[in-house]
């Protein structure tokens, strides 16, 4: 879960160096969406249902 500031940086700031134009996610239990820099945030069970990913 993304709970404190520690947690967000550590999952984030693995992309943040990355400049290619490839869609980057952080996948979580948390229901709600901190998105932020194109890093896509998605709730886990949100992301297991999504029709049309395969």
């Amino acid at each position: 879960m993304l709970c404190n500031d520690k947690i967000i940086e550590r999952e984030f700031g693995a992309y943040n160096k990355i400049q290619d134009n490839y869609p980057k996610y952080v996948i979580s239990m948390d229901k709600f969406d901190k998105s932020q820099n194109g890093i896509i945030h998605k709730n886990i069970i949100d992301w297991l249902l999504e029709e049309g990913k395969y």
